[in-house]
């Protein structure tokens, strides 16, 4: 069990001895970054609530068997509607929270990005949070601890996962993908995040300018950085992560120049806009004038 999840083995082990000891609770908050395997854990840490073997995670269970071919019809997995979890998918799990488990002894509920949860919705969950059926045990998974309401939190055991380090992420894209050179600026913008380095690793050309444009930025001519800047335009679908990318270079630079944290607000100000469906084009053009304007 865990063996393929790279990373926070002291959060593994202790949930191997909750559920060794059947000393695990009924409500549980998963937080961390991004593509750290907080889902893959809280996978597998079901599994071994629902095995029916004693030993748990046997594999071989009725229980085990269907949970493998994601039929088991003691565990659910609720992810958010569009771009929020609403509260009638809360009021849609509480309706079947209280059936009686089918072939274990439990059931388990987890509920993906739960920091997408409306206040409406978070509200609604904490009846079943205070008073869950003594079989259920709910797990939420979310990245920003600061969008959970506080009698969520009190309410849930919270563990918090860290960072994968950079050599496991290097051993496990050149294990996987044989990608063997990858700059100290590429894992910054990693961010610790397996999940992150997956999905940015065959975008090295991109992000390769942004770090180029953001370091030096103060000493180039604006039609020079627009020039240059061609590539962020075409790239609309990871303005996300290009703009995490643009903040990640940011902060290493203000030790050397404060005004970088002056800029680092200005990316922050852009995302917003982006967020509220602004023209992306408009907005890379205001957020690139702002930032060279501000070094110059």
């Amino acid at each position: 069990m865990f063996d393929e999840i790279i990373g926070n083995d002291r959060i593994k082990n202790q949930l191997k001895q909750a559920v060794g000891l059947n000393k695990t609770s009924h409500s549980y908050l998963f937080i961390g970054v991004s593509g750290i395997g907080k889902k893959l854990i809280a996978k597998e840490f079901a599994k071994m609530i629902l095995c029916e073997n004693e030993n748990k995670y046997c594999n071989q269970c009725k229980s085990c068997i269907e949970f493998d071919s994601n039929n088991n019809p003691d565990f659910t997995i609720i992810e958010p509607d569009g771009a929020s979890l609403k509260i009638d998918q809360i009021r849609q799990m509480q309706k079947k929270i209280i059936e009686a488990p089918i072939i274990s002894k439990n059931k388990v509920y987890i509920i993906d990005d739960a920091d997408l949860m409306t206040t409406e919705a978070q509200n609604c969950l904490l009846k079943t949070l205070e008073e869950p059926p003594e079989f259920v045990t709910i797990i939420l998974i979310g990245s920003k601890e600061s969008n959970f309401l506080s009698t969520i939190k009190s309410r849930c055991t919270i563990i918090k996962f860290t960072s994968i380090e950079n050599e496991q992420i290097i051993e496990y894209l050149n294990k996987k993908y044989e990608i063997k050179n990858i700059s100290e600026e590429m894992l910054e913008i990693f961010g610790g995040s397996i999940g992150k380095a997956e999905a940015l690793k065959d975008k090295e050309e991109l992000f390769s300018n942004i770090i180029e444009i953001v370091e030096k930025i103060k000493i180039m001519e604006l039609p020079e950085v627009l020039k240059k800047a061609d590539i962020i335009y075409k790239s609309q679908e990871d303005r996300i992560d290009i703009l995490e990318a643009i903040n990640v270079i940011l902060f290493k630079l203000s030790k050397q120049d404060i005004r970088y944290l002056n800029c680092i607000e200005i990316v922050e100000d852009t995302a917003k806009r982006l967020n509220a469906n602004a023209n992306y084009n408009m907005c890379i053009d205001n957020m690139i004038f702002r930032i060279w304007e501000e070094m110059h």
